[in-house]
């Protein structure tokens, strides 16, 4: 959903606040609108298996992480002598077919899935992986994840007499690569040294024409992983291992923060790109942008969702009829509060999974009906009762209000909002679709405030603690919930200036 919050909603707050007005009430102009979700920058993929099908393999793992960007897909292959990069627009299924992927014959092969951040717009080229050349070698990179100085090291690359194309970070990236390597002539020396200079979140993938290579930040703060197809003829890295799931290839083990890992003929090969520093793994993964079939660092995300259902009906019960999850990700948390309180869990909302963000088109009249178009409730079901919604987050809040407002009329006596997540307080500069405070409803208005203006009878988040708690069994306990905290394993001078900025409006100063 992309509307604005309607200005009578957040103009008590805005007034408590000394402003007059705020983006929450009316957007900056120009500025394109968050979702009523924080969305994940993108999906990457690799492939390294000699006389197979590499191009519809990555296809195969980009369609199941599709969840993690669904404005551009590509894929790049290496055959032994050169690269070849397809990519477009759309749905991976809307840019390749049976005829384009059979013409990506290869050893290797990477693969990305694009969701443009805020600020930003679809574009081909922005579209990856990127394609960049070493003097007369090609190769290919794909990243999710943002680079908190790009500035900087675009700044150098232009001192250092090189020409840059787009205005993405993946190109800086693919640029500060090749400008060590062609001095070096070793690839793992141009990896190396970039890390030494990119701050930020990345997880790349990288291909040449005859070897695959995956590294990430010294935070690990996007999830990447390695797995062997079970043939034993090949190797594969993924964002998630339901990536590794659908082309049958076995979870090895998460790539670790700093690494980078090369495959090619003589097999895997692990070296230090930069020395891991504290770390800080993405927790909004376990909340809403992983798929519940994946794990991440050792810990199941549907176990998780499930565990947070469980904590929050401890921290925040309430008498009712009914447990029902916002499909698709309070369904695994709405099942753990159901058998913590023992209030019956029932299927009361309905998701229509054919309904895209882009098919919802950017009119108000579309954009008010975009809520039923993809959730549409049970009224046999739900007439009369005392409903317990379950969901993952509330971002900029008109999804929840729309949402009970057609439970509601769809007979609901009460209804009861419980979020899976704590308030999301703070943007989030790592490569997600939030950039400024003042369109995130938790930092402009109190728990009382956001119940009396969503409509619901009641309203609960869970804890920071409660959070952590779910994720326990991560074989690591080291977590980014700056989003929750504002507290940033990574600073740069942007992001300080941002933050600054941000309270400074809204203490109305």
């Amino acid at each position: 959903m992309s509307d604005v919050i309607e200005k009578p909603a957040c103009q008590k707050a805005c007034q408590q606040k000394g402003l007059t007005a705020c983006t929450v009430c009316v957007p900056a102009s120009g500025r394109r609108e968050i979702p009523d979700h924080m969305e994940e920058e993108c999906g990457v993929f690799g492939v390294y298996a000699p006389g197979m099908d590499v191009a519809r393999m990555t296809g195969f793992g980009l369609q199941a992480l599709q969840h993690r960007g669904q404005e551009s897909a590509g894929i790049a292959v290496g055959d032994g002598t050169t690269v070849t990069v397809a990519k477009d627009l759309g749905l991976v299924t809307q840019v390749f077919d049976d005829t384009s992927l059979a013409a990506l014959e290869g050893n290797v092969a990477i693969g990305h899935v694009r969701y443009s951040t805020s600020g930003s717009k679809a574009s081909w080229e922005a579209a990856q992986p990127h394609m960049s050349a070493i003097d007369e070698v090609l190769f290919a990179l794909a990243h999710n994840g943002t680079l908190t100085n790009t500035n900087k090291m675009r700044a150098r690359l232009i001192d250092e007499g090189v020409h840059l194309y787009s205005a993405t970070d993946s190109e800086v990236a693919a640029k500060s690569i090749g400008l060590v390597t062609r001095q070096t002539h070793h690839l793992r020396d141009g990896i190396a040294s970039a890390m030494t200079q990119m701050e930020g979140a990345y997880a790349m993938v990288l291909c040449t024409a005859d070897a695959l290579y995956a590294f990430r930040d010294p935070h690990g703060i996007r999830p990447l992983c390695l797995g062997e197809l079970t043939d034993g003829r090949g190797w594969v890295v993924s964002s998630e291992t339901c990536g590794l799931d659908i082309v049958g290839a076995r979870y090895v083990r998460d790539i670790d923060p700093g690494e980078i890992v090369r495959i090619n003929d003589e097999g895997v090969v692990s070296s230090c790109g930069v020395k891991a520093r504290e770390r800080a793994s993405c927790i909004f993964e376990y909340v809403y942008f992983a798929r519940p079939d994946s794990v991440i660092d050792g810990q199941s995300v549907y176990q998780a969702r499930r565990a947070t259902g469980h904590i929050l009906a401890l921290e925040s019960p309430v008498e009712a009829d009914l447990v029902l999850g916002v499909p698709d990700s309070g369904v695994p948390a709405a099942l753990g509060y159901a058998a913590e309180s023992g209030i019956k869990y029932t299927d009361g909302i309905v998701k229509n999974r054919y309904v895209g963000r882009t098919f919802i088109q950017p009119t108000q009249e579309m954009r008010q009906l975009g809520i039923r178009l993809k959730l549409n409730p049970l009224p046999e079901v739900i007439e009369g009762k005392r409903l317990i919604v379950i969901d993952d987050s509330i971002v900029r809040g008109n999804t929840s209000k729309k949402l009970v407002q057609m439970l509601r009329e769809a007979g609901a006596t009460e209804v009861h909002l419980r979020i899976t997540s704590p308030e999301v307080m703070w943007p989030c500069f790592y490569g997600i679709d939030t950039d400024t405070r003042d369109q995130l409803i938790a930092a402009n208005m109190s728990v009382e405030e956001m119940n009396e203006w969503i409509g619901s009878d009641s309203l609960a988040f869970l804890s920071i603690e409660g959070l952590h708690e779910a994720v326990r069994n991560a074989n690591h306990h080291g977590f980014c919930d700056a989003c929750f905290t504002g507290s940033y394993p990574v600073l740069s001078p942007e992001i300080e200036k941002a933050k600054q900025l941000t309270m400074f409006e809204l203490e109305g100063a």
